[in-house]
């Protein structure tokens, strides 16, 4: 690369020379010299607190993940925080809940976050040791705080780190909310206005405070209150035997925890992956979507013979499962999809069968999770609504019910591994999804079924329903302008046919608009502006396309209904190479 634009080379060199950076900053940041490309990469924009938070790589730079980008974005919600409790009278508690993952500077990130929010007289709640990111939404409601920061990259490679930003009702923030504190996160154009202060300071004046045990045991208390069949899990917790892997992340004690205290008494932990490490040695990508990170799990259980293995991400908010099938001696994978509709079906039927079903009962899911949801939901007749991708568009929904009293909340999810149970978090759950889905394979068990069997069960009772995934990976700057020129290439042409199906309606949720290919009528979407782009597809069938909110990808999302499952998985087959060519 040649040289360095002028923006770059000043805010460099201001980096290089500023007293408000460390020397340890500025040690790295001279090891970068002649290094253009990277030094361009580093300072070339900010490193952008988006609708949910900032997620970067870390490193020195405004374009990094580090302290203090750190302190910017809490400065900015520290502002925002003081506005709205001069404003509004219902907002006079100054309080923020912070929790933090196993990740490299996580522990770091949460400390200044919390004395930035102390210079502003604000009092933070920190955790003692590292918690899953559900229970940081349990805190700041059950605290009475009115916002929470938990700093994780979830499931994303080792060298990331994040920090996302939650509201009074357990929620992460959505429009307008998140709008506004973007907005003043802006406001503050030099690093230096972030405030901090001393933590024996913090703490002398009661604005810093450790929370730890009494949060988890409230926590898990409420856990138990949505326990259907304890005593179903007491008799098959004595023989059913499951494999867990917190793949070095936070799920390790309260995972644990929650089967000892139900009675599931052969829980068998990865040893190579139980204790935390933000490398993530073990594997290459700390996510439960992806087979490899399975590989240690899938030998234990072959070893111990095991019903379930079950794995969570870094901040325990995602959950994947394989099965064992009894019938070939294999365990199989379940899909985000799969895996969620098995503990619906189970929930969904058990209140019924108890008489606890609510008239008003809603079941909530994103526009590019499984479909088979909608047949289910139909069943049991409960409404299913639909949001944007994004477990928070959820945990919104939760919010909405309680203020109109339209819905009861039975059940949310998404394609991506995440779930919730219950309302005791706004937020997905993988610790709450263990104890169900090891509930429902406890019942079912009872019946003579393995988990595999009650999938099968219903594929034949609801359709063969197969959801595919895609993703295109472009970094860096030139990366971004090929994202957006292939978003706006597909929005300015939209096909009229993929593969072998016709598309019936184009929905383009960044305009607001659903065009009806068959009448050329357009309608609102009647969901926030979003850069998505989605086809509804003649036969059930249906593509998604929208670039990650999170990574440096485009996604392509997809689903088919068939006849069989091998009809399904040729369908799918076909789709996804039609998609491929889109690309």
């Amino acid at each position: 690369m040649g040289e360095l634009s002028r923006d770059v080379a000043e805010r460099y060199r201001f980096w290089l020379e500023s007293p408000v950076f460390d020397e340890n900053t500025k040690t790295e940041l001279r090891a970068l010299a002649g290094n253009n490309q990277e030094i361009e990469d580093r300072f070339y924009r900010e490193l952008e607190f988006g609708t949910g938070g900032l997620r970067g790589v870390l490193g020195a730079g405004i374009n990094r993940m580090n302290v203090y980008t750190v302190r910017r974005a809490t400065q900015g919600l520290a502002d925002y925080i003081t506005e709205c409790t001069q404003k509004d009278s219902g907002d006079k508690v100054r309080a923020v809940a912070i929790a933090f993952d196993s990740r490299r500077g996580s522990a770091e990130f949460a400390r200044e976050a919390a004395l930035c929010l102390a210079a502003n007289k604000i009092r933070a709640y920190v955790f003692e040791s590292l918690r899953p990111t559900p229970m940081l939404s349990f805190a700041l409601r059950h605290l009475g705080c009115i916002a929470g920061i938990v700093v994780t990259a979830s499931h994303n490679p080792p060298e990331y780190n994040g920090y996302k930003v939650y509201w009074k009702d357990g929620g992460q923030i959505t429009a307008p909310r998140d709008q506004e504190i973007i907005d003043w996160v802006n406001k503050i154009t030099d690093i230096g206005q972030a405030r901090t202060m001393k933590l024996e300071d913090a703490r002398q004046q009661d604005l810093y405070q450790v929370i730890g045990t009494e949060i988890d045991d409230c926590y898990m208390a409420e856990l138990k209150k949505l326990v259907i069949h304890p005593e179903i899990i007491r008799e098959q917790g004595r023989t059913m035997k499951i494999v867990y892997t917190p793949l070095h992340g936070t799920g390790n004690l309260p995972v644990r925890r929650i089967l000892r205290e139900l009675g599931f008494e052969k829980v068998y932990v990865v040893p190579e992956q139980e204790l935390p490490d933000g490398d993530f040695p073990t594997v290459s990508y700390p996510n439960p979507e992806d087979k490899r990170a399975f590989a240690l799990a899938l030998e234990l259980a072959k070893k111990v013979e095991a019903d379930v293995v079950l794995a969570t991400d870094p901040d325990a908010d995602r959950l994947g499962i394989y099965a064992r099938n009894l019938d070939t001696g294999e365990y199989e994978p379940f899909t985000g999809n799969m895996s969620g509709m098995i503990i619906l079906e189970y929930l969904l039927s058990q209140k019924k069968r108890e008489g606890k079903l609510p008239e008003n009962g809603a079941v909530v899911t994103t526009i590019v999770s499984g479909k088979m949801s909608k047949e289910i939901a139909g069943y049991y007749g409960v409404d299913r609504i639909e949001t944007l991708t994004g477990f928070k568009y959820i945990g919104e929904q939760i919010r909405l019910f309680e203020q109109n009293l339209e819905h009861e909340f039975l059940f949310g999810y998404e394609e991506s591994y995440g779930c919730l149970v219950g309302t005791h978090a706004r937020d997905k759950d993988a610790v709450a999804a263990v104890m169900a889905l090891c509930e429902a394979a406890a019942y079912y068990r009872s019946k003579g079924l393995t988990l595999c069997q009650e999938m099968q069960q219903l594929f034949d009772k609801y359709g063969y329903f197969q959801e595919g995934l895609s993703t295109v990976t472009r970094k860096g700057i030139e990366g971004a302008r090929e994202i957006n020129d292939l978003m706006e290439r597909i929005r300015f042409n939209p096909p009229a046919k993929i593969g072998e199906y016709q598309v019936i309606r184009f929905r383009d949720y960044k305009k607001g608009t659903i065009l009806n290919y068959e009448t050329g009528k357009i309608v609102p979407t009647g969901l926030p502006a979003s850069n998505v782009l989605y086809f509804d597809l003649e036969k059930d069938a249906w593509c998604c396309v929208r670039p990650s909110g999170t990574e440096p990808k485009v996604k392509f999302y997809m689903g088919v209904r068939g006849i069989s499952q091998r009809d399904a998985q040729e369908k799918l087959k076909r789709l996804t190479e039609a998609v491929d060519l889109l690309i």
